[in-house]
C-alpha cells in the first residue's frame, strides 16, 4: 500500500518554486522606487513619472518667451528633493540671469551657450506652465526628450515632485 503522505519529488519542487516566486513577488511589491512626477497642478491629475534615483538629474527646456532663446534648466535630487544645479542660456534678455552670485561659475559651451553652474538651490514647489508660444521639453536619465505639450497640453500648470512608490504599472 502506498503511503499517502509520501511526496514525490516533482511536488516537492513545485512547492518549493512556488515559495521562492511568493516571496520574490513580495520583495517587489514591497521594495520602493523612486520617481520623478508630473501632474496638474490644480486636479491632481498624473501625466507621468519617470524612474529617478537620488543623485540623478533631468533638465527642463523651452524657448524663451522674451528673448526668443533656448534656455534649459537643470535640476538634481538631493535628500529626497529637487535642486536647480544649473542653467543654460543663449542670449541675455529680460527674465534670464544676469549677475552671478556667490559658489557661481559662468562658462561658455562650443555652442555659443552660456552656462551658469553652481547654483545649488532647493525647489521646494517645482512647476512650469507648458508653453502656449513653444513647447517644454522634460530630459531624464536616458536622454529622451519627452514634449510637455503632448504628455499634458498646452498651458497645463504642471508640478514636479519626487516620490518614493511600491509596486507601480
Amino acid at each position: 500500500m502506498k503511503n499517502p503522505f509520501k511526496k514525490s519529488k516533482t511536488t516537492t519542487a513545485v512547492i518549493v518554486i512556488a515559495i521562492i516566486a511568493a516571496v520574490v513577488t513580495l520583495i517587489i511589491i514591497c521594495t520602493p522606487r523612486t520617481y520623478l512626477v508630473l501632474q496638474n497642478d490644480k486636479t491632481g491629475e498624473i501625466y507621468g513619472q519617470y524612474p529617478l534615483k537620488e543623485g540623478e538629474n533631468f533638465s527642463v527646456g523651452f524657448i524663451h518667451s522674451v528673448n526668443k532663446r533656448p534656455l534649459i534648466d537643470k535640476y538634481e535630487i538631493r535628500n529626497g528633493e529637487i535642486y536647480v544645479i544649473e542653467t543654460i542660456y543663449y542670449q541675455f534678455g529680460a527674465g534670464v540671469q544676469t549677475e552671478i552670485e556667490p559658489g557661481q561659475t559662468l562658462t561658455y559651451g562650443e555652442d555659443g551657450s552660456m552656462i551658469v553652474s553652481g547654483i545649488d538651490t532647493k525647489i521646494p514647489y517645482l512647476s512650469y506652465c507648458v508653453g502656449l508660444w513653444s513647447d517644454h521639453t522634460l530630459k531624464v536619465n536616458d536622454g529622451k526628450e519627452i514634449s510637455l505639450r503632448e504628455l499634458c497640453g498646452r498651458g497645463s500648470l504642471v508640478h514636479f515632485s519626487f516620490e518614493k512608490k511600491f509596486f507601480s504599472f
